[in-house]
């Protein structure tokens, strides 16, 4: 199946939306405590069990490849504001950040080659990647209802 480069925009764009809520929907908990306060009850937060000291590290070091792989692809695109994604993953979250990220570089990568596909993706890529999608949007709605108990 092609994929035109405005659907995979489009598809990150809703990957950052929803990530943008579900992160945020549990982040503003901790704003009463203030800029200094609710940053460091976060990262005291995520040392509280093994899997959230699990979760953290991974999403750490994959954040870290990401801000690399960025700043290498925005030099190599001549892409600029490569360093508004890497502060806005930090202070807003890679998981938002990443994909606008992407849709920048789909931007660029069309007015350079004019063209409007962004690539193939088999029918059982199609299949996983939905699969990913209906477990992830799931998992998102359950940690936001489960949120208030």
């Amino acid at each position: 199946m092609t994929i035109s480069r405005n659907v995979l925009c489009v598809v990150y764009a809703l990957i950052g939306v929803v990530s943008l809520i579900g992160c945020w929907a549990n982040n503003v908990q901790y704003l009463h405590l203030g800029i200094l306060g609710s940053n460091l009850r976060f990262w005291q937060d995520t040392l509280a069990n093994p899997a959230s000291r699990s979760l953290t590290i991974d999403v750490l070091f994959l954040t870290l490849s990401a801000i690399i792989w960025m700043l290498l692809e925005a030099r190599r695109l001549s892409m600029r504001g490569a360093w508004i994604y890497v502060f806005l993953g930090l202070l807003v979250g890679i998981s938002a950040a990443f994909p606008a990220f992407l849709i920048h570089r789909e931007r660029i990568l069309a007015k350079g080659d004019g063209s409007t596909t962004a690539g193939t993706l088999s029918a059982v890529d199609v299949f996983g990647v939905a699969l990913l999608c209906v477990g992830m949007l799931a998992y998102t709605f359950l940690a936001l209802s489960n949120r208030a108990h």
